[in-house]
């Protein structure tokens, strides 16, 4: 991944240099004829002129720090465990036989940890203090073991581990026990089949599938606020300083703020991507569980959505730049354009929490404002076929090419208009006169 940014980089230089050679070249003949050469030329030229400020802005690296260092965070902290693990309470419902007793108190050294045996008068007591965590597992009659909440084949933690080894330890002494078998006989049965396990709540999605969805939603919200208000304030200050009449001299409205949008966005793809490999690669020298298994599909949404998400988004706020003047009428304008991105990140965020996401969830999957927080939960949650995201995908694109035909007009009409903040309904019925 990282070889293919920087081959991406080094070709977009390229093409820039290249450009702007021949753009030197054909100064004499622009000038001559009133045109404003190649239209590739003067968009690479400006989105090397954003990329440039960017990547150089104090704010740009400041930030990136601060996000690499949350997330290494993250990654460390949860595998740094010094403490001694707390015992096992096991609570007892009904008897339990000596041997049973004794494979309960292994199991628990062989993790590392003690036992706690808690009497229990019945079954239903025994689920209310799982609930309420006075214990930590249930052994029912010396055949059933119960806990609270599902126990995920990644989950590693001490309850874990000591849950899975009784399970395994009680099977065996079962069988044992039933067969009247000797020594001998009883120790070709280690591999004897483990005592089910029942949870009192429904189980959830389990694994670092679940775990990715979470970080690519908070990627993608942090992502397409800070970059989309970067081009909200972008434009608003060059319409202020009046910089814009100087740069519309020498190219188009549209060439220009094409430019804009497209450098900005190739700073956040290059920065999202940065981080996904930064944190790969950093679980992987640690050691740690977070991304373990990471299905490369659920990466692969999350990228492609981050991309999807600000390519229709740029849009409006390049549109909302251009009728503002001032600080204060920037932030009039961003808390509306922010509005369907808070409700998709927040109702994603809830749907990822459950195996079983609503209709309504899935109908935001479809509509490009909520699109790129809905679709990428869907496909961790494995809830969403090729197909759907592919309709989705074009769903996406057909609406961001309306939204950027209905952005540059109002950005044409209202760039050099002064005086005041724009109204809306001004650019747009001079739009129709």
């Amino acid at each position: 991944m990282r070889g293919g940014l920087i081959a991406a980089v080094l070709a977009v230089v390229v093409i820039v240099r290249v450009w702007g050679r021949r753009r030197r070249r054909t100064t004499g003949q622009r000038q001559t004829h009133g045109g404003l050469g190649p239209f590739t030329s003067d968009v690479g030229l400006v989105a090397a002129r954003e990329m440039r400020e960017r990547f150089r802005g104090k704010i740009f690296r400041v930030g990136t720090l601060l996000i690499l260092a949350v997330v290494a965070a993250a990654i460390v902290i949860p595998t740094l465990d010094n403490g001694k693990p707390e015992p096992q309470r096991v609570g007892l419902v009904g008897a339990l036989s000596a041997p049973l007793r004794a494979a309960v108190v292994s199991s628990a050294k062989s993790v590392g940890t003690t036992v706690h045996f808690v009497s229990v008068a019945d079954e239903e007591a025994a689920h209310a203090d799982l609930r309420s965590g006075r214990v930590d597992l249930a052994i029912v009659e010396g055949r059933e073991l119960v806990v609270n909440k599902p126990i995920g084949s990644t989950d590693i933690s001490t309850t874990a581990q000591f849950v899975d080894a009784v399970s395994k330890n009680l099977g065996i002494v079962e069988a044992v026990e039933a067969a009247h078998l000797t020594a001998a006989q009883s120790s070709e049965l280690a591999g004897a089949r483990a005592l089910p396990v029942h949870s009192l709540q429904p189980g959830a999605v389990k694994g670092a599938t679940h775990t990715t969805s979470l970080i690519g939603l908070v990627l993608i919200f942090v992502m397409l606020s800070q970059y989309n208000t970067w081009i909200l304030i972008g434009v608003m200050e060059e319409k202020s300083s009046r910089v814009i009449e100087v740069l519309l001299a020498a190219v188009r409205p549209i060439q220009l703020l094409t430019g804009k949008v497209l450098g900005i966005g190739l700073v956040a793809f290059v920065q999202a991507s940065a981080i996904v490999v930064f944190a790969l690669v950093l679980a992987k020298s640690v050691g740690s569980d977070l991304l373990h298994g990471t299905a490369p599909v659920v990466l692969a949404s999350t990228l492609v959505w981050l991309v999807l998400g600000y390519a229709f988004y740029c849009w409006v706020y390049a549109a909302a730049g251009s009728l503002a003047e001032r600080q204060d009428q920037v932030q009039s304008l961003a808390f509306p354009l922010s509005l369907p991105i808070i409700f998709g990140y927040i109702m994603a965020l809830t749907a990822a929490g459950s195996a079983s996401p609503s209709s309504f969830f899935k109908v935001l999957a479809y509509l490009p404002p909520t699109a790129p927080f809905a679709m990428p939960v869907l496909v961790g949650l494995g809830k969403v076929t090729w197909w759907e995201f592919l309709a989705s995908a074009l769903i996406s694109i057909v609406c961001t090419v309306g939204v950027a035909r209905l952005a540059t007009g109002i950005y044409r009409r209202a760039i050099l208009r002064t005086g005041g903040r724009v109204k809306l309904r001004d650019v747009l019925t001079r739009a129709a006169g």
